[in-house]
């Protein structure tokens, strides 16, 4: 049985989004979910498609922060899921290679050809236009810039239906990557200064965590906006071009930062950042360098350390109930950071996003706007 619903479509690397019908070709498979999306976010890796120079197949639909409600369910082995459950979407991995079974899923064996275009060539057609021309296989196992997306059950997180689900889809990427770097891959206390480079929505989420962490943070953007708002949740703001940088975190941090994190990819402010590292100290990095980075001498002196960092180096399944919990006692309010716009509004929330104009756009599906 076929399902025709609308879509946002992206047909060319230059235009705009296409907000159009799409039909769906299958039911859930074993192990699939059919979800209803109440809301998906918009993410700067949705927007990098148009300047992956042909890397990606289009047309296509895009969107991996997502989240909605199941209406199908394809069963199977360990399909605890189904119609009717509320969930938020987040990336796919196999489940049996060595990092998924030890729980690294963020580094499977299969992530690309899981989650990007380039690596589903060989799957049957299963979207459609409604001319019959089939779009890209699944985006991050979702293409949720949809009112339906058809998913794996093991990149789905059931959460409490009394949570307003149709803002909850960032859980599932940007705040679970910031989160995740705080609270997962450096695991920082009291006794960890952090510092976060740039001030958008991973950074903003590794501010929030290391607040309800406890973690003192310096948090270092160019636009005054975004300082301020990291400066509400409760860190040290510090403008980009302000003279001095490395000095002035170090005297904030009493020394140096125990840990930094980098949201630019920048190589000025990354470079910045490891200067103002104590001895020992670990740099993160999540956002895609473009070019080389070129690293000044006496950077990496005295035990200090680079490593990236993907996904936050989240169990999904593990995490985003943290972060629920987290904002239901008002330690994580990452709904100040949504700005929520109707799916047909897609190029306006592109260009408010590029602009800085807004942190973390959400698209609602049709009947969802407020």
């Amino acid at each position: 049985m076929s399902r025709r619903f609308r879509a946002a479509v992206l047909r060319s690397y230059e235009d705009p989004f296409a907000v159009e019908d799409v039909v769906l070709h299958t039911e859930p498979a074993a192990g699939e979910l059919l979800v209803e999306i109440a809301g998906a976010g918009m993410c700067r890796t949705d927007l990098a498609v148009r300047r992956s120079a042909g890397r990606s197949p289009l047309p296509a639909v895009l969107g991996h922060e997502g989240a909605g409600v199941v209406v199908g369910a394809g069963g199977g082995p360990g399909t605890e899921i189904g119609p009717g459950d509320h969930v938020v979407l987040s990336f796919d991995s196999c489940g049996h290679c060595r990092n998924c079974r030890g729980a690294a899923p963020a580094y499977c064996d299969s992530f690309a050809s899981l989650n990007l275009f380039g690596g589903r060539a060989q799957e049957p057609p299963r979207l459609g236009d409604a001319a019959g021309k089939a779009l890209a296989p699944r985006w991050f196992g979702q293409s949720s810039f949809a009112e339906y997306a058809l998913v794996s059950a093991r990149n789905a997180v059931r959460v409490d239906p009394a949570l307003p689900v149709e803002l909850l889809g960032p859980l599932g990427c940007g705040f679970l990557t910031g989160a995740g770097a705080v609270l997962n891959t450096f695991r920082a206390s009291p006794a960890d200064p952090l510092v976060v480079l740039g001030a958008g929505a991973v950074g903003l989420a590794a501010v929030m965590a290391a607040g309800a962490a406890g973690v003192p943070v310096v948090a270092v953007d160019r636009h005054t906006r975004r300082l301020e708002l990291a400066e509400r949740f409760g860190a040290v703001a510090l403008p980009a071009d302000a003279a001095g940088l490395p000095e002035r975190i170090r005297r904030l941090t009493d020394g140096g930062a125990r840990y930094a994190l980098d949201t630019t990819a920048s190589p000025a402010l990354i470079n910045d950042a490891l200067r103002a590292l104590r001895p020992t100290g670990t740099l993160g990095l999540v956002a895609r360098l473009h070019t080389a980075l070129p690293l000044e001498p006496g950077t990496l002196d005295r035990g200090r350390s680079v490593r990236h960092i993907c996904e936050g180096d989240a169990v999904p399944g593990l995490l985003i109930p943290v972060l629920t919990e987290l904002w239901r006692a008002g330690r994580f309010p990452f709904d100040q950071l949504i700005r929520t716009y109707p799916l047909a509004h897609i190029n306006e929330a592109e260009r408010d996003c590029d602009a800085g104009r807004v942190v973390k756009p959400v698209l609602l599906p049709e009947g969802r706007s407020r």
